[in-house]
């Protein structure tokens, strides 16, 4: 263990196994590459002269450093050609029946001192380290996929794991130029432990019939800035291999949200596991491609129900926080009149001046002109009084998120808004129909959830309760459209989409510091570098307010009475000391004060 890792065998050259071989071949080592396919040895070597070639085209590479990464890339059909290696990778299919075969293989073939590494992300590296001759020696080396684009690994020790063979391959990732992640043997470790989790909870939200496949991804890419939505994730990882991750997180921690939903089952067992097949959740032009064609499930161009929308030309926007702020500031960008009302005319008149902050902002960046400004301002007419809302054809609520506050509001609006009027909230986590009830028209109240800050996030997810007038959601839908918006629907259950599938993943980042699994610091790096996240948990939670989370959490728990969503205690001691986030200088971590 105490000799570089120059020779590195890679056993399994799939595409993960393929991508490991590009990344140690381009940075310099000799790479043994074994499968016991000779077609997909031969995919292998033609996948990295493919990848090589773009290099050359693109002078990330020259014409001869690309000869000698090819020349470093040998392939067999026979683990014995692992003998020399000094690190042998296998990346064989998740089942324990095939990796202990391989290791206890290995263990005839390879020197002493050579470190065998599985980059299972599912089963126990400890398991498969006590049926090796030498568990001292074997620990897991979790890539991400693509490899060659990730930069996270996992490098995972059991209880026999050998301090030297982590710090030996440990060196090795830096090296590669990836993020080497310590962590304990545990289902899933860091990266996959959360995500998983939030995937299966997507499944069985579309399962469910709660939202459709399209707006279920729309809403996750565009609410949380996530590189792809998590029914088409599902799709490419394999959803074989999601199911076979969340059974083995499910053994150990018994939590419901690891239950792998049925649908992951069916679609499994159907042979339709994503994009290797050409069909999961949805259809691929072809076996391996990445391209979606239409099929039953695909929505009309046209989505909604036929309904006639009303006609809309007037806004009223109740409230003077920055949510309301920004929404009105939207419309009237949109060509809309506002009334911007609030409880005295100085706070409405306070919140437009937000508005004239922002806009001038946009621009001295060039985003729009001075004309455009000065035109979007004149739309707009504060007022402190809801009694100025009575000629606006929809009205918005955006005040406390608080339900007797909400109900009293619209209450009021009931009295003072003209018939025909569509009245909508935004919550994003109370119920709409309990606001609904306060009125006398509750067919003509929706919910219509902004995201934060609303002129930028391209999100509105549109709330329709049991009650709710066909034509009241077509309006929405037209006007979210006429206002740059991208509406998705979801009925009224706490949480929505968003905030129902992302609060229980924070949550049990929360849960793995709280077991001292892994650092926030680690955490965070994993879902950063591993799942392509905007932020990691721990600086969502800190933007997001820790008391606000806890509000979110208690409502999801209180809904859906399931016990893997309580909130983490250490959620709960933050918010009662006072450690809100950054608003007060002080959450998961520390801030400087403004």
């Amino acid at each position: 263990m105490d000799t570089p890792l120059s020779t590195i065998a890679v056993v399994g050259l799939g595409t993960m196994g393929t991508g490991i071989a590009e990344v140690l071949t381009r940075a310099g080592r000799e790479v043994i590459g074994i499968d016991i396919s000779e077609a997909a040895a031969a995919r292998a070597i033609t996948t990295l002269e493919a990848a090589t070639a773009r290099s050359v085209a693109r002078e990330r590479i020259t014409e001869e450093e690309r000869r000698d990464i090819l020349a470093r890339f040998r392939t067999f059909s026979d683990l014995q050609a692992a003998a020399d290696a000094d690190l042998v990778i296998e990346v064989v299919p998740e089942s324990y029946e095939v990796k202990q075969q391989v290791f206890r293989a290995l263990d005839g073939i390879v020197r002493p001192g050579a470190i065998l590494a599985t980059g299972t992300n599912a089963l126990s590296v400890t398991r498969l380290a006590a049926d090796s001759a030498h568990p001292e020696r074997v620990l897991g080396l979790h890539f991400f996929n693509p490899a060659p684009a990730m930069k996270l690994v996992e490098v995972v020790s059991s209880v026999l794991t050998a301090p030297q063979a982590v710090a030996a391959v440990t060196d090795l990732a830096h090296q590669l130029g990836k993020e080497p992640v310590a962590v304990g043997d545990r289902p899933g470790f860091v990266a996959d432990g959360l995500l998983f989790g939030y995937l299966n909870q997507a499944a069985a939200m579309y399962e469910a019939k709660y939202a459709s496949r399209e707006d279920i991804d729309a809403a996750m890419k565009l609410g949380c800035g996530l590189p792809m939505g998590p029914l088409a994730l599902l799709d490419l990882i394999g959803i074989d291999t999601a199911r076979t991750v969340l059974d083995a997180m499910y053994a150990e921690s018994h939590d419901r949200l690891h239950a792998p939903a049925p649908i992951l089952k069916q679609l499994s067992e159907a042979g339709l596991t994503g994009r290797k097949s050409g069909r999961g959740f949805y259809t691929y032009e072809a076996p391996g491609s990445g391209v979606v064609v239409r099929d039953a499930l695909t929505p009309l161009d046209a989505a909604g129900t036929g309904a006639a929308a009303r006609d809309v030309r007037s806004v009223g926007v109740a409230g003077s926080g920055t949510m309301a702020s920004g929404i009105a500031e939207v419309f009237a960008k949109a060509g809309y009149d506002v009334v911007l009302a609030a409880r005295s005319l100085e706070k409405a008149e306070t919140a437009a001046a937000r508005i004239a902050k922002s806009l001038a902002r946009s621009v001295d960046k060039g985003r729009m002109t001075a004309e455009a400004r000065d035109e979007t301002l004149a739309r707009i007419t504060p007022a402190g009084s809801l009694d100025a809302f009575a000629e606006v054809d929809l009205a918005v609520e955006a005040v406390a998120e608080d339900l007797e506050i909400k109900q009293q509001l619209f209450a009021t609006l009931d009295k003072v808004c003209k018939p025909g009027a569509v009245l909508a909230t935004t919550t994003s986590s109370l119920p709409v129909v309990a606001c609904a009830r306060a009125t006398s028209r509750p067919q003509d109240v929706i919910g219509m959830h902004f995201f934060n800050p609303a002129p930028a996030m391209k999100l509105v997810e549109v709330v329709r309760t049991v009650l709710t007038g066909d034509d009241v959601h077509a309006t929405v839908r037209e006007v979210t459209a006429r206002i740059r918006k991208h509406p998705v629907d979801c009925g009224d259950r706490a949480g929505f989409i968003v905030n129902a599938l992302l609060f229980p993943y924070l949550n049990n980042a929360i849960k793995m510091v709280e077991q001292h699994y892994a650092s926030l610091d680690d955490i965070d790096a994993a879902m950063k570098l591993g799942g392509g996240y905007p932020m990691g948990p721990f600086e969502l939670l800190d933007v997001v307010g820790l008391d606000v989370s806890l509000a979110i959490e208690r409502v999801l728990h209180r809904e859906f009475r399931d016990p893997g969503l309580a909130p983490a205690p250490l959620l709960e001691h933050l918010v009662a000391a006072g450690c809100l986030g950054r608003k007060t200088g002080r959450g998961f971590r520390e801030y400087a004060r403004r």
